[in-house]
C-alpha cells in the first residue's frame, strides 16, 4: 500500500511543479507578447518631429590647410612611384638592349 500512496504523491508533487512552471512560462509569454504589441504602437505612432542628429558630412569641420598639405604630400608620393616605375622601365630597356643587342622595344624572338 505504501508504494501506491508514494507513487501518487511523487506524481501529484510533479504534476503541480509542471503546472507551477506552465503556468508561470505561460503568463509571462502573454506579458511579453503585450509588452512587445505596445512598444510597436509607439514606434509606429511615433511623432516625426524628433530632431535627427545632423549628416557625417557636416559634422567633419573643413581644414583647407590641412587639405592642401595633403594634397601636396600625396601629388609629390605619387611623382615619386611615377619617376621609380620609369626608371624601373628604363633599366629594364636597358638591360634588354645590353643583354640582347638592338632595339630594346622589340619583343624576344620566338
Amino acid at each position: 500500500m505504501s508504494f501506491l500512496v508514494g507513487s501518487v504523491s511523487g506524481a501529484l508533487v510533479a504534476g503541480g511543479v509542471y503546472y507551477g512552471f506552465s503556468s508561470m512560462i505561460s503568463s509571462r509569454a502573454q506579458q511579453h507578447s503585450a509588452d512587445l504589441h505596445r512598444l510597436s504602437e509607439r514606434l509606429v505612432h511615433a511623432s516625426s518631429d524628433i530632431p535627427a542628429p545632423l549628416p557625417a558630412s557636416a559634422r567633419i569641420p573643413q581644414r583647407p590647410f590641412v587639405s592642401m598639405l595633403q594634397n601636396s604630400w600625396n601629388s609629390q608620393v605619387e611623382a615619386l612611384f611615377r619617376r621609380t616605375r620609369d626608371l624601373d622601365q628604363q633599366v629594364v630597356d636597358w638591360a634588354r638592349k645590353t643583354l640582347y643587342g638592338g632595339e630594346a622595344g622589340r619583343s624576344k624572338p620566338e
